[in-house]
């Protein structure tokens, strides 16, 4: 039997509902990944187009969420090494922009970049987040996946390309040290009892 070819208009149409869904996870991702408002958007941009590019290699049927994020987290990694290897850059373009008479625009930029970032900030309390900020990458990754996201053991494993073992240790370990960052906190908040000596 022969099946119907999709058009690129179906494929894009395709794409764009299964990834809707996912967006503001996505974007929450990529923000506690990389830190920095501007960084996340490239980085969900990237992973995006990626995504798309290699759409065609997608099975339908299987799990979209996992198969977005795998490409959201090689997309991070792939690019916090490359970063790591190169000297730092400035742009002296945009240091002359911020210092032009066009400086408002600048500002106003930054003002939107600014609210943009305080939108997601009030999801997490500021001690939770520097304490996930913290935590080495390889933690923090399945930290987020796997207690922000939701995603199981296997689905980690595969969305990181670790053995399941590896993605239980780290996040053992992680939670572990966002336990110990938090204790503090923990106590100051009433969640648990200081101990007594």
């Amino acid at each position: 039997m022969l099946t119907k070819r999709k058009s690129r208009d179906e494929i894009k149409k395709e794409f764009e509902s299964l990834a809707f869904e996912y967006m503001d996870q996505l974007f929450s991702t990529a923000l506690r990944l990389t830190k920095n408002p501007l960084d996340a958007e490239d980085l969900l941009q990237d992973t995006l187009l990626r995504a798309y590019r290699f759409f065609n290699k997608f099975q339908p049927g299987t799990n979209f969420k996992a198969w977005i994020f795998k490409i959201l987290t090689n997309t991070f990694i792939n690019r916090y090494r490359k970063q790591q290897r190169e000297p730092q850059q400035v742009d002296f373009e945009k240091v002359e922009f911020a210092y032009s008479d066009d400086g408002k625009a600048s500002q106003d930029r930054a003002h939107q970049e600014e609210i943009d970032y305080r939108v997601h900030e009030h999801l997490f309390d500021d001690k939770i987040k520097d304490a996930l900020d913290r935590l080495a990458e390889d933690f923090r990754i399945v930290v987020i996946l796997c207690d922000i996201h939701g995603f199981s053991y296997k689905e980690i494993a595969e969305i990181v390309g670790v053995p399941i073992g590896t993605v239980m240790s780290r996040l053992s370990r992680g939670r572990k040290q966002l336990q110990k960052f938090l204790e503090e906190y923990a106590i100051q908040e009433g969640y648990i009892k200081r101990k007594s000596n």
